[in-house]
This record gives structure tokens, C-alpha cells and sequence, in this order.
């Protein structure tokens, strides 16, 4: 379907068109993909409510995140070593295994943004709650509140997975969801520089906790605002039948695992794909031991996310646009490089054994994290079938998330085996997704 930018239909203002075909580089008709005509018309406009509420939303990420700013959070507050190491899996599985009971009770209803809202300003509650404890607990109490919090704040930020992905494939054109995430992550990623920046030159050689709170409660009002934005986003009527209960929700899901082989090898590459972001809080604590734990160097692990996103964000919007099964394939090579250059962190010349040699590495890091995220969400949408998609993405969503729990009990091994030789079983891991995502259907 190709459309006039500019047509009689459309109520987007000259300028928002103007904008929308300069960053998406369509010519004078647009196309559009897999979406309706009335969608198209709208298209500009929801394109930047979404961008604008990702964007929020991403800064938020960077500024209270399970693999970066918490575990640093967690040795500023005496918090075990114990707690730091299920950061990651409780963030993920909370988030993912309670997606196959709810995807049927989205889908009843016509309009699905709402959930994403809802669920976003539940998010916003639940860091307010983390600050406080951030402000007025330490040790394992403080760990214990801050997990319980991370976790409901997870399992909101599952309901609101299944939506977002409805949403976009009713109102962004095949060909332009990989550049929407993008720009997302891109814009976001400026505010986070904007954010380390702060940290590493307002605030250097600090480390009072007050920081923290007022961190956490800045990442509260941006989920606020992100829910804001999202709600304006104007989504069209969707097909509300296929209502299902929980039990034949889990039949149709083994249904679908049983007979769709590609379905199959996408959730074993994504769940091996989980090793990047589960390796990063090993990269924290190897990094403290050589850099130390001040705010300033915090401020420069933030500013070497924000980077990381603005770096790579464009250039992975393309790619996955063109090929996210190809690109499944590069970050999980990324990420083997990496983790060998990590666990080589220590030999380093002196000269860049400090503070900005462990940016470049978390950067690198964070970038293939943001390749990895991008890649699968745009395979996913594009690949499943539209009738069946929210239920194709709470199955992978809920497979991720048994994954996610199993690698938990094996990072608990740390302790016992060492840091090292996790490091290493995760760049295993990352050798088998690329493998298996060479045999992906391009889509």
C-alpha cells in the first residue's frame, strides 16, 4: 500500500510529515506494510508518541538498571554479594513468565495501549518505593525491598511487553519498526550521557546516597511521562476474538512450539542471547575491583551506556530492518569478543586499566545488549503471524523467562567457581546462539 504523505485523509501537521520522511528516508509516497490505511494515515504521529515515550522510558532504564546501576547501588548500601547475582534473572523472569496467562486477557480487549500505560505508571509506583528504601534501609533489608520491588516492577513491565508489540505492529509499518526502536534507544541514550555527565563531573568522588534516591526517583517520573505519551498514541480497533483461558493458552503454545520448528530455533537463539545481559553485573564487580565505586565512576559507566546507545541504535534500526536474523548472528559475536576482552581486563598496561578502559568495555557490552534486544523484537513482530502474534510472543516471552531462572541457579555458581569461568560458560552460550540463529527463516 503506498500513500501521499501529505494526502486529503491524513490530519498530521506538514512539519511531523516532513520529519517523519527525513528520519525514516521515505520519498514522496508512503509506503506502508502490513498495517491499515487509516493506520498509515496516523502513522507520523504515532511514530514520535511512541519515540518520545521510549525514549523516557529508556533513560529511566539506564539510570535504575538491574545490570549497571543497581549492583553499584547494592555495594554502596552493604547489600550481600548474593542479592547482586539475581539482579538480573529476577528483572527478566519477572518480566517474562507471567506473559502466557495475560496475553489472552489483552487480547479481549479491542484497544491494548492501555495496558502498556497501566502498566507503566504501576513501574513509576514501585521505584518510589525503591528509593525509600534506597534512603532509609542498608544491607540485606535493603536488598530484600529493593528485589521485592523489582520484581512487581518486572511483572508490570511484562503486561506492558505483549501490548507495546500489538501496538506497534496495528500502527508502524513493516520496514520502520526497526528504526521506531532505534530512535527510542538513540534519544534515550543522548539523556543518559546528559545523565552520566552529571554524575561523573557535578557529583565526582561523592558517594552519599542521597544520589541514589534522587537517581531512582528521576527514573520514577520518566515512566510517568512515558505512560503520558504512550496514551496519546492513536490505536485503531483490533480483532478481540481468540479469547482464551490460561489451560488452552499453554495447548495452543505447546501447539505452536511443537509444529513451528523456526518458532522453535528463535526462542533457543533468544534465550541464548540472554547471556549478554546476564554477564553484565559480572562485569560490574569486575570492574570495581579495578576502578573503584565513587559516583563519578558511576557517572562514567552511564555516560559509556548513553554512548553505546546513541552509537549503535541507528545503524542497528537498519540492520535489523534489512536482516534481524543476521543480526542476531553479530551481537552474539560481539558478545564473545567481549567477555574475552573482559576477563583479560586485569593484564591490561596500566595506562588503561582505570576507569575509561572499563567504559569501553561496558560500552561494547551495552551496545550488544541493545543489538540483541532490537534484533529479536523486530524478528519477532515480523515473523509471527498476526492473528496468533500475542500469543506467539508471550510463548517466547514465558520461555525466556524458565531460562532466565535456570541461568540463575547456575550464576549462584559464581561463588563457588569464580566469576572467570561464568564469564566464559556465557561466551559458550553465545557460540550456540550464532549457530543456531544461522539456521533462521529470513523474514
Amino acid at each position: 500500500m503506498k500513500l501521499k504523505a501529505e494526502g486529503e485523509a491524513t490530519n498530521q501537521p506538514v512539519w511531523l510529515d516532513k520529519a517523519f520522511e527525513l528520519i525514516t528516508n521515505e520519498g514522496e509516497e508512503r509506503s506502508c506494510r502490513a498495517i491499515s490505511e487509516e493506520a498509515c494515515h496516523e502513522m507520523p504521529g504515532n511514530f514520535f508518541k511512541n519515540m518520545l515515550s521510549g525514549a523516557a522510558s529508556k533513560l529511566a532504564e539506564q539510570l535504575v538498571s538491574a545490570g549497571t546501576t543497581l549492583p553499584w547501588i547494592f555495594s554502596a548500601l552493604g547489600v550481600p554479594v548474593s542479592f547482586t547475582g539475581v539482579l538480573v534473572p529476577i528483572k527478566d523472569a519477572g518480566s517474562l513468565l507471567p506473559q502466557l496467562f495475560v496475553s489472552a486477557k489483552i487480547r479481549a480487549f479491542a484497544r491494548r495501549k492501555w495496558f502498556w500505560v497501566f502498566a507503566a505508571l504501576f513501574q513509576s509506583a514501585m521505584l518510589v518505593v525503591m528509593a525509600f528504601a534506597v534512603l532509609l534501609l542498608t544491607g540485606a533489608a535493603a536488598g530484600f525491598v529493593i528485589l521485592l520491588s523489582l520484581l512487581l516492577f518486572s511483572i508490570a513491565g511484562g503486561v506492558g511487553s505483549i501490548a507495546f508489540s500489538d501496538v506497534m505492529a496495528k500502527t508502524v509499518s513493516r520496514g520502520k519498526r526497526g528504526q521506531l526502536l532505534a530512535l527510542r534507544a538513540s534519544v534515550g541514550g543522548l539523556l543518559s550521557l546528559a545523565a552520566g555527565l552529571y554524575l561523573y563531573d557535578v557529583v565526582a568522588g561523592t558517594a552519599h546516597i542521597g544520589i541514589y534516591f534522587w537517581m531512582i526517583i528521576l527514573s520514577a517520573v520518566l515512566w510517568a511521562f512515558a505512560a503520558f505519551s504512550f496514551a496519546l498514541i492513536r490505536e485503531e480497533k483490533g480483532a478481540t476474538a481468540g479469547g482464551k483461558t490460561p489451560v488452552k493458552e499453554l495447548k495452543d503454545a505447546w501447539r505452536f512450539f511443537r509444529e513451528d520448528q523456526n518458532l522453535r530455533r528463535f526462542i533457543f537463539t533468544r534465550g541464548l542471547l540472554m547471556a549478554i545481559p546476564l554477564s553484565q553485573p559480572f562485569f560490574i564487580v569486575l570492574g570495581q575491583q579495578q576502578i573503584g565505586t565513587a559516583a563519578s565512576s558511576l557517572g562514567i559507566v552511564v555516560i559509556a551506556a548513553g554512548l553505546a546507545n546513541i552509537i549503535s541504535s541507528p545503524f542497528w534500526g537498519r540492520f535489523s530492518d534489512k536482516s534481524s536474523r543476521r543480526m542476531m548472528r553479530v551481537v552474539a559475536l560481539m558478545g564473545i569478543v567481549n567477555i574475552l576482552l573482559m576477563l583479560s581486563f586485569s593484564a591490561w598496561p596500566d595506562v588503561i586499566r582505570n576507569a575509561f578502559g572499563f567504559a569501553f568495555l561496558l560500552l561494547l557490552q551495552v551496545m550488544a545488549h541493545a543489538g540483541a534486544r532490537l534484533s529479536r523484537k523486530t524478528y519477532l513482530v515480523d515473523f509471527a503471524p498476526e492473528k496468533d502474534r500475542p500469543s506467539y510472543v508471550s510463548l517466547s516471552n514465558t520461555a525466556i523467562g524458565i531460562f532466565t531462572l535456570i541461568a540463575a541457579t547456575i550464576g549462584l555458581l559464581a561463588g563457588i567457581f569464580g566469576i572467570e569461568l561464568m564469564l566464559l560458560l556465557y561466551a559458550v552460550l553465545l557460540l550456540g546462539a550464532w549457530i543456531i540463529a544461522g539456521k533462521l527463516k529470513e523474514v
